[in-house]
């Protein structure tokens, strides 16, 4: 049987990823727990993968304990689903996020199509780097972060330094302008004593 060996990482934390060998018959909630036999946080939480392109586009949606709306929309469940079924490319790529409530997106991209060895335990991680955030709730703080540094950077465009740097470009402007109304321009009111003279 093939072995689907694939390298999860944190899109908010690229330094963090983890590898897991997967039989082909496994089911997207096979992968959904082993992810987190690694990262340590709870299984029991609306998730799901989207089958994926080179862009990290979403498309089909696979969930785990999906909202009523995807329930009558008749969403995949990952239970139902084996890796097999969406497995088209070589380096097939899923964008996963756990917990809607306090998300964190990872990207899943198969990375190797093993032979099964004999005597060995499916799923199976083959290599953890670098330790998953305690929080869950910490998903949440750089898009807080960033939000504050866009909103002061904003602030600063307006601050009263640019102003006044604006305001001696325009002092400049005007003496130009009036050297250049005199000089050049005909229909200003200045030059147009020049025009009756």
């Amino acid at each position: 049987m093939a072995i689907y060996r694939f390298k999860v990482t944190f899109e908010d934390y690229e330094d963090i990823y983890r590898e897991v060998d997967m039989q082909s018959k496994s089911t997207f909630l096979e992968l959904h727990e082993v992810i987190h036999s690694t990262t340590g946080y709870e299984v029991d939480r609306s998730s799901s993968f989207y089958v994926s392109n080179d862009q990290w586009k979403k498309g089909t949606e696979i969930a785990h304990l999906p909202n009523e709306r995807k329930k009558n929309n008749q969403v995949l469940l990952m239970a139902d689903i084996k890796l097999s079924k969406f497995i088209d490319d070589p380096h097939q790529k899923f964008y996963y996020v756990y917990n809607f409530d306090r998300p964190y997106d990872f990207h899943v991209e198969l990375v190797k199509i093993l032979k099964e060895e004999e005597g060995k335990t499916y799923p199976a991680v083959f290599k953890s780097i670098g330790q998953a955030p305690k929080n869950v709730a910490a998903a949440n703080f750089p898009v807080t972060d960033d939000v504050d540094e866009e909103d002061e950077d904003f602030i600063q465009e307006g601050a009263e330094e640019y102003g006044v740097d604006e305001e001696d470009d325009f002092d400049n402007f005007d003496e130009e302008g009036e050297k250049s109304e005199g000089g050049e321009d005909t229909e200003k009111s200045a030059s147009g004593y020049r025009d009756d003279y």
